[in-house]
Formats: structure tokens, sequence, C-alpha cells
């Protein structure tokens, strides 16, 4: 049976946490001192996201190693949507004294698993106590050469596209809340997403005029973009492919419409941009576009009217 915290300490359990992380060339000084030393080529993009435990997750749905995973993933998406490379992840977290060694050995390996699919490296962070798992992930990105992608950029006349996956997490998410653990592609991508790493850097290189992470759901994030670059967007449900598993769990809900679980899902943390017709680059896939007018998205040409995505302070 594993240890608790209580049983074995801070500090012991952070010298396990640190033992044999990996390096990079762009590490100076990883994690084992009172800060990490970093090299960068050009600008520094930073970017912090929490995950909270039955908010975020569910033990009785993901293993440590999966919330490990997500909690880097969904952290490294938003330095992929500025077009920067990610470099190094430092993480927060508060946890019972009651909680298993094991347990957090499992989320530190799943961290640096996820930040090694990124090109990245965990180098430090901080470890404190409280009443539920609360993870934070803190990551800095390089912009080389390149200049940010903002969400501001989006002109009339250019397209929509998006790279990644779209409604995997929100279809899976549908299944497990209501006890069920299949189709096991919505199930695990809920579990863990996949960002569509170094395609932040692709669009940038392609000349993506404006990015975002979608992270709330595709019509709440690109209404951002519409806000503000002052457009509007407009959504071809005609281009946005179903896959099979999605279609699978709308007809178990009684014949939920899967569209809708890519318009509303985020979780996938998939990356939408707008760019001239002529420049979307090989990995990319045209859903809309941008024309002038008053700010908002349309979707199929109407005003979307069903639920917009995830807000933490209205969502239910």
């Amino acid at each position: 049976m594993s240890d608790t915290l209580a049983q074995i300490g801070e500090h012991p359990l952070i010298e396990r946490l640190v033992a044999g992380l990996p390096s990079g060339a762009q590490i100076v000084l990883g994690a084992g001192d009172d800060a990490a030393v970093l090299r960068f080529s050009g600008d520094v993009v930073i970017s912090t996201d929490t995950m909270v435990e039955d908010v975020h997750f569910k033990r009785a749905w993901s293993t440590p190693h999966d919330v490990g995973r997500k909690a880097a993933a969904s952290s490294i998406a938003d330095i992929e949507a500025m077009g920067a490379r990610p470099v190094a992840l430092v993480v927060a977290l508060s946890v019972a004294q009651s909680e298993s060694v094991d347990w957090i050995q499992g989320l530190r390996d799943g961290i640096v698993a996820e930040c090694g699919r990124a090109g990245a490296q965990l180098v430090g962070g901080d470890i404190s106590s409280g009443p539920v798992p609360v993870i934070t992930c803190t990551v800095l990105g390089d912009m080389g050469t390149l200049r940010p992608v903002t969400r501001s950029g989006a002109k009339p006349g250019q397209v929509i596209a998006y790279a990644g996956r779209l409604g995997m997490a929100h279809a899976g998410w549908m299944v497990l809340r209501r006890g069920f653990r299949s189709p096991a592609a919505v199930v695990d991508a809920h579990r863990v997403p996949q960002p569509p790493y170094g395609q932040g850097a692709v669009a940038a290189l392609a000349g993506a005029t404006s990015m975002i992470d979608i992270s709330d759901g595709l019509v709440a994030d690109l209404g951002h973009v519409a806000k503000a670059s002052s457009v509007e967007l407009r959504v071809d449900t005609g281009k946005l492919p179903i896959h099979e598993a999605q279609a699978t769990v709308g007809q178990a809900l009684g014949g939920a419409d899967p569209v809708e679980f890519l318009l509303v899902g985020g979780d996938d943390h998939a990356l939408v941009a707008t760019f001239d017709p002529a420049a979307v680059p090989d990995g990319w896939r045209v859903i809309g576009e941008v024309r002038a007018g008053e700010p908002g998205v349309l979707v199929d040409g109407e005003p979307w009217s069903e639920a917009g995505g995830w807000d933490h302070f209205t969502a239910r």
C-alpha cells in the first residue's frame, strides 16, 4: 500500500518528483534550486491553467497519469495558440495530507510524458496542502523570430481553419456522466486531450492572422476572435467532420445531433485560426469564412442560439 504525504513528508516527496527529470538545450538550470534558469532566442510567451478535482477531472474516470497529461496539455495548448514553441513547464500542486504518494507520482509522470510529446520540459514547481487536488501548470514558450499570433487579426475575405480534434472530449464527457465507458475513442479523448503540437508554429509561419486554443468550445472561442477582430465569423457545419464514435453517442442519447459536440466541446484543445485563402497550411481544415459585419459567430448563416461553450461561473 502506498505511503501518504503525511507519512513521507514534503521534502522527501519533492526529491522523488524531481529525480530523473529530463533536460533540454534551453534549460540552463532545471528543478532542484530556488528557481529554474532558461535561455530563449526570442520573445517569451507565458500562460497558466488550473485544474480542480470534480470540476475538470474525476478519479472514477481518469488515472493520475491521465490527469497529469491533461493538466499539461491544457496549458501547453495556449502557447501553441500564440504560434510559439513550448519550452518549460512549472506546476503548483495542492493536495490533502492523506493523498497517496503513488497518486502524486502518477500525476508527475503524466505531466512529464505530455511535456515530452510537446517538446517541453518540467523544470520545477511547488506543493502545498489543501482539501482536494488542485493542479496549476504554467508554461513558457519561445517565439524565436516569429511574432505572436493574437485574436485580433482576422480580416474580411479570409477563411477559418482548424487543426486537431473537435468535439471528441465533449462526446466522452456526455458518455461518462451517464455512467458508461464507451465508445473508447471519445472516453479516451475526454481523459487525455491531443492538442496538435507544432501546428501553432506552422500556422504562424504560414501567415495566420489570428489564432486561439479551443478550450471552451468552437463557437465560444471564435466569439472571442470575432470581438477582438471586429468581424463576423461564419462556420459551415457541412465542413465539420463527424467521427463515427460521435455519431454513435448521438444515437445513444436519443438522436442528439453530433454536430453540437463539435460546436460546443472544448477539451480537445484544437487550434482555430484565420488565413488568406491560399495560405492555409497542410494539416488544417477550412470550416468557414471571415466577413465584415457585426462582431459575432454565425452557424450556417444563423446566430447560434444553443449553449455557447463552457463558462466556470454560469455552466451547470
